[in-house]
């Protein structure tokens, strides 16, 4: 899940490189728009990943419990 984090940062980088080399207003604020939408994308992905983690951490915790008794 990291990598999925990194390429949605990495897209955004290059989105906001996009945009710098833009001429045009409209294209400078598409590529503005899309480099929030892929860090919120990467968030997300982190998010996941942290929940995903605990999730587990208790599945296995709860295992080991019924395993004691």
């Amino acid at each position: 899940m990291a990598d999925d984090a990194q390429f949605y940062r990495a897209r955004a980088e290059q989105e906001r490189a996009n945009a710098q080399a833009a001429r045009l207003d409209n294209v400078r604020e598409r590529c503005d728009r899309a480099a929030a939408t892929w860090e919120a994308m990467a968030v997300r992905a982190e998010q996941t990943q942290v929940r995903r983690a605990a999730r587990e951490a208790a599945t296995a915790e709860a295992r080991v419990a019924t395993l004691q008794d």
